[in-house]
């Protein structure tokens, strides 16, 4: 057990470095059995800090130190303090430098931090704070230096060789081996290096930038996945033009490279002009990959490529301030993915992921500010707080100031702050400066944890034709603070007359009406808005676009929420008022259930669905959308106490009630986007998409009816599919479905056609835990048994494990605590080897409070299980600790 506490570190606590790194040499000679690092440093005292020559304390960890030279000495070890963590020296004058040489083991590194082996590669991870597993270094944002890299390796077994910036020389050299040098003439701070060595081949391209410069463009993959890049090269290219079209952001290397990795911690890094890509984010071919999965490709390659500047070129001085470049980031691909697919689809999309889970976060014992305050863990943060919630909060600051006073206050920031490492703040700073505003209260977004709550009451006044709307903001409690100070709360609205009319809005003590839709900004805990000339009782449509990540309450009854389905001009927002809708409906059912009562549905949402379904004008895609009923995950974040079996049932009664109330439609619509006779081949592109969308959501509805017809059609998508969207989404209503035999034919088929195919096998595996039928732990048990399971591969854990635990509720949270154990064990297991995937294992336990006393005390002995099962990683320790507090 362990017996003392890791080191909590606090944003107060920052100072600056005592020391510089200008430049970093480096060579790497790679071995089957280990490699070793010599590094040279050309390094000065930091001007900041003032006289004196303070010891250098390097940051080391898993190094063998085999020597270390200070000024051209070579030092022996009692000139030297060497610790698990640190080396230590002292510098006898302000510019030195610093030669070291360790050996490392890349080959049994199964954290995935550092250098480590992904098969026959080698690769590294370095964010956050991987980079000193590679070498003695001042491994903090804050320090930049200009890296150049040289990389040695056997020939046959590695022939392509890379590193950042651009390549310089290379050669052979003894015994069949070969050498390449890299120069990156950026300042960049060490999470930001990278380096590969594979047998990988290469799809390339190139790029004209708005000053003519040619850049080329390079994916390195497998040899057998070479036929799957051309959507990642095709989404890299249209990343390119429209950040410069956009944001007025050229590339600034000769040579921009991604390469593909089977073994990846994360999703994709963004290391100077060498991106480093989880396999899943970047190979997709019609045959292999879904809409989403090619839709996600185009996300993460613009993601990743974004962050050149918004991270690279300007990076963040501490990791605090990791929001900076993630949450900015964020908010930038989904600008792209909004243009280059359906803008309304996709805010649909983000908002249904961050009220369901971002939300939940807010509300969990690991809730955190978008900045905050206090850390354990680096990789703990890498949060949907910081991520989703940190692009909810540049998206209010583009609200407020419009698209062009954000342009100009993007401008300034990366003109101000190019090549340094900044705070949250200075982006802020950059935005007041350009558009002349004062953002001092926003900033409490980063500070304070929490979704706020917006309660909004209305009051009419017939004889002077005005119509009030009273907020009232309020922020629950987070293990940081109770008491919380009034955020500034954009809310867009518009305001319907009973024809379904926009009504021009002018607020009190205005001359002119501005328009029938426009933004307010709450600054207060209530505050009251007039508006004047409203000629009749209106109906509110209620933060537009999301304009804020709150929770909104309006007591809409349900007539109200129909009728803004039908007639807001807001497409969001008819998508919202139809999720509010099947809430109200949902909980009445939950309640019926507790009760012990029938169920009856509320036919109101029969109609509306059905008026949704006929009306062929609306994008399919957002059709799709208005289908969907809410989740169960999102009815448990909304429930006081989640009643598991309750909201499983209730939901799974609507979608059959849905099902054959809506039958005919249902099976009109699938008809028509199935018919064979009008397919072209695969197009990844927001039309298709949107017609698959309506399609398969309406399989999914139409399988629950049992009729041997659709039974029939089933099986004939997933034969005759010639892309994974339909193949995949036949399988899933097969597997969900009480036909045994097609469904066990169908799950052998796919796996011996696509047995040799990694992602997709873990598509197949996450069709089979996410089933809602009896006995989910037991197929899941089974199916770490399966030869294409492999525990040590993060894809492969968050494709069973994950999505057993994280989307499968019902089996997850079995009253006996089963599902509960499963997790402790494995999240023990993992611990041991990779503690990054581990601490990501353990969301669905911290939120034991959420659940009736007997789960809690079930999930709670769990948490305490793992809390003394031996010496725990710093990362799991943190979340489990803070989980009991």
């Amino acid at each position: 057990m362990r017996t003392e506490q890791p080191k909590m570190i606090y944003l107060k606590d920052y100072q600056a470095p005592e020391y510089l790194i200008d430049e970093t040499h480096l060579t790497f000679e790679l071995f089957e059995d280990h490699s070793l690092v010599h590094a040279q440093l050309v390094m000065r005292r930091n001007p900041e800090r003032g006289p004196g020559l303070p010891p250098l304390v390097l940051d080391g960890q898993q190094l063998e130190l085999l020597s270390v030279t200070l000024a051209d000495r070579e030092l022996s070890a009692g000139d030297y303090q060497l610790t698990e963590n640190t080396l230590t020296l002292q510098p006898a004058s302000e510019s030195f430098t610093v030669d070291t040489s360790v050996r490392i083991h890349p080959e049994t590194n199964t954290a995935l931090e550092g250098l480590y082996k992904s098969g026959t590669m080698f690769c590294t991870q370095c964010e956050a704070e991987g980079f000193r597993k590679i070498t003695y270094y001042l491994d903090r944002p804050d320090v930049m230096s200009k890296f150049t890299t040289t990389v040695v390796a056997e020939q046959h077994s590695y022939p392509v060789l890379l590193s950042n910036g651009n390549p310089i020389a290379s050669g052979p050299g003894e015994d069949g081996r070969h050498w390449a040098t890299w120069e990156d003439p950026f300042m960049k701070p060490a999470y930001l290096f990278a380096l590969v060595a594979g047998d990988l081949w290469c799809v390339e391209d190139s790029f004209t930038t708005m000053t003519k410069r040619n850049v080329a463009l390079r994916i390195y993959v497998e040899p057998e996945n070479i036929d799957k890049c051309q959507h990642a090269m095709n989404s890299l290219k249209k990343s390119m033009r429209w950040d410069e079209e956009v944001y007025g952001r050229e590339y600034d290397l000769d040579i921009f490279m991604i390469v593909a990795v089977n073994d990846f911690n994360m999703g994709a890094m963004e290391n100077k002009g060498l991106n480093i890509f989880n396999s899943s984010a970047v190979l997709a071919r019609a045959e292999t990959a879904t809409d989403a999965a090619h839709q996600r490709v185009e996300a993460i390659v613009a993601h990743e490529y974004f962050h050149n500047w918004s991270g690279n070129r300007v990076t963040c001085r501490d990791w605090f301030q990791l929001s900076l470049k993630e949450g900015f980031t964020v908010f930038r691909d989904a600008g792209f993915s909004s243009d280059m697919n359906s803008a309304t689809v996709k805010r649909i999309q983000d908002v249904a992921y961050l009220r369901t889970h971002q939300f939940a976060e807010d509300a969990g014992p690991m809730a955190h500010a978008v900045r905050p305050d206090s850390f354990i863990e680096i990789s703990n943060f890498y949060t949907l707080t910081v991520y989703e919630k940190g692009s909810e909060v540049v998206g209010m600051i583009h609200t407020l100031l419009g698209a062009g006073g954000f342009r100009k206050g993007s401008d300034l920031y990366f003109e101000r702050h190019d090549g340094q490492a900044v705070t949250c703040d200075d982006f802020v700073k950059a935005m007041e400066d350009a558009n002349g505003v004062d953002l001092t209260q926003f900033k409490r977004w980063y500070s304070q944890a929490g979704t706020p709550r917006l309660a909004v009451s209305e009051s009419y006044d017939a004889a002077a034709k005005t119509y009030s709307l009273t907020f009232r903001q309020s922020c629950p409690e987070t293990p940081d603070k109770v008491e919380k100070l009034p955020f500034v709360i954009p809310v867009e609205l518009g305001l319907l007359d009973s024809k379904g009319n926009e009504i021009a809005l002018r607020l009190a003590g205005e001359a002119s009406a501005q328009g029938t839709s426009r933004v307010i900004s709450v600054t207060e805990a209530e505050q009251t808005f007039t508006f004047v000339d409203i000629a009749e009782q209106p109906l509110p449509s209620l933060l537009r676009g999301f304009s804020a990540p709150v929770k909104l309450s309006f007591p809409y009854n349900r007539d109200q929420l129909m009728f803004l389905m039908q007639h807001d001009s807001d497409g969001f927002n008819r998508w919202d008022a139809g999720q509010q809708l099947s809430v109200q409906v949902l909980q009445e059912l939950i309640a019926q259930q507790q009760k012990g009562e029938s169920l009856v549905l509320d036919p109101r949402l029969v109609s509306a669905l059905k008026t949704v379904l006929s009306d062929e004008s609306l994008d399919q895609a957002m059709v799709a959308e208005m289908l969907s009923l809410p989740s169960e995950a999102y009815l448990t974040e909304i429930s006081e106490v989640a009643d598991v079996e309750a909201i499983h049932n209730a939901r799974e009664f609507a979608r059959k009630q849905l099902a054959d109330n809506l039958f005919e439609a249902l099976w009109l619509r699938y008809q028509a986007n199935r018919d064979l006779s009008k397919q072209t081949p695969y197009v990844a592109e927001a039309e298709h998409f949107a017609r698959r969308a309506l399609q398969n959501i309406a399989l999914s509805y139409l399988m629950l009816s049992g009729k041997p017809e659709v039974l029939a059609a089933a099986l004939e998508q997933f034969e005759n599919s010639d892309n994974m969207t339909e193949r995949l989404t036949a399988l899933a209503v097969l597997v969900n479905s009480p036909f045994e035999e097609q469904k066990a034919l169908a799950l052998a088929s796919f796996a011996e056609h696509f047995k040799d195919n990694p992602l997709v096998m873990d598509q197949w595996f996450s069709v089979q835990a996410g089933s809602t039928l009896p006995g989910g732990l037991a197929r899941v048990k089974a199916l770490m048994q399966h030869p294409a399971f492999n525990i040590k591969n993060p894809n492969k854990v968050r494709a069973l494990v994950g999505a057993f635990a994280g989307q499968n509720l019902i089996n997850f949270h079995a009253a006996d605590g089963s599902g509960y154990r499963f997790l402790a064990d494995l999240v023990i297991e993992l611990n041991g080897f990779n503690p990054q995937i581990a601490s990501r294992q353990l969301a669905p336990l911290t939120r034991w409070r959420k659940y009736d006393t007997a789960r809690q005390a079930l999930m709670k002995a769990e948490l305490e299980r793992i809390l003394a099962s031996g010496q725990l990683s710093s990362d799991v320790y943190e979340v489990v600790s803070k989980s009991l507090a």
